[in-house]
């Protein structure tokens, strides 16, 4: 039964995660058990590294200032860097890859000048140039990991969103405190919401309303559980980056965006002549093998066959958590 409640929790709940005042209740009820059984499972999950956390997954550059970056660090200098890039709050993505530019990490900051200053003192401090992509474009909508292969499909409607044209949303005083006490997660107990509130100041009733509203104007993209993909058995997973005709790079990010196994799909700018990519996917794989088999479905169900291409495999985890959009108050 144990093994059952794991699965369903991972797999079922990793979006439409209910905004109620007692929400694991809910999922009880939905799985037949108890609210403690939930609860007990949910946090041994976490204990054990298979869930992030439970809660909010914002939309990329929805509010503050977010990039992606690289760097190309010499061998003997590798754990130096990933160390001291880690240690900023703002990373909440660092991974070794199989590249010649082998630090692969994602900074998010409150705004633009804050952002900036994060990548000039990596730079300053690595020894690096530091390789800067902000998102363009996103042709991809996260409905979470299937873990099984049989749980019953969304609809994948997928559709471009401009990254820089349109502005990202601004919060309130109150927003903020909200987005700085969901950020790492709902607490597991009975009345999440409630806890949230009393960090931020707030209502159950005004945490619940707000959460909602941002929801609706796409600022958090899912509510749910957030697995951790490696600790599931998805031991490997490639970032595929692709040189794209500028023409027809929304086209292709469409059809990638819109594959099943595809878990992320983004425009980003060109750094001629150090990268000369402009389109990334994420996928994840049982094993290289699989992830690779995938990467060639995707050539010829796109039509890329002609299309230079190159898989950049992650080979270590240095850091993976939740974005930190906002400090937490004191």
């Amino acid at each position: 039964m144990t093994a059952d409640l794991e699965l369903r929790l991972l797999n079922d709940f990793q979006h439409d995660f209910p905004l109620t005042p007692a929400p694991f209740a809910v999922l009880a009820d939905a799985l037949g058990v108890s609210e403690v059984a939930v609860l007990t499972a949910l946090t041994r999950l976490q204990t054990q590294g298979a869930v992030s956390r439970v809660g909010a997954v914002f939309r990329p550059r929805s509010i503050g200032a977010s990039t992606l970056a690289a760097l190309a660090v010499p061998e003997h200098d590798l754990e130096r860097v990933a160390n001291l890039v880690s240690a900023y709050p703002e990373v909440n993505h660092n991974y070794q890859r199989e590249h010649h530019y082998n630090l692969w990490f994602v900074v998010t900051a409150p705004d633009e000048l804050a952002l900036q200053r994060v990548l000039h003192e990596i730079e300053e401090r690595s020894g690096c140039r530091v390789l800067f992509l902000p998102l363009v474009e996103d042709y991809h909508i996260d409905l979470g990991f299937d873990l099984t292969g049989v749980r019953a499909k969304r609809t994948r409607h997928v559709e471009a969103h401009a990254g820089g044209a349109r502005p990202p949303y601004v919060p309130s005083t109150e927003e903020t405190r909200l987005i700085a006490a969901i950020q790492a997660g709902l607490p597991l107990v009975a009345h999440p919401y409630a806890a949230v509130g009393a960090q931020a100041g707030m209502s159950e009733d005004a945490v619940i309303a707000t959460l909602q509203k941002l929801v609706e104007r796409n600022v958090i993209r899912r509510m749910g559980v957030v697995v951790r993909h490696h600790e599931l058995g998805y031991r490997a997973n490639a970032m595929v980056v692709w040189d794209i005709p500028d023409g027809v790079v929304s086209e292709v990010g469409t059809c990638l965006g819109g594959i099943e196994y595809v878990t992320l799909c983004y425009r980003r700018p060109r750094r001629l002549p150090a990268w000369r990519y402009n389109l990334f996917c994420m996928i994840h794989g049982r094993d290289r093998d699989e992830v690779l088999a995938r990467v060639e479905a995707m050539r010829q169900g796109c039509g890329l066959a002609a299309i230079p291409f190159e898989v950049l495999f992650s080979t270590r985890r240095f850091k993976q958590c939740g974005a930190r959009y906002a400090r937490a108050a004191a």
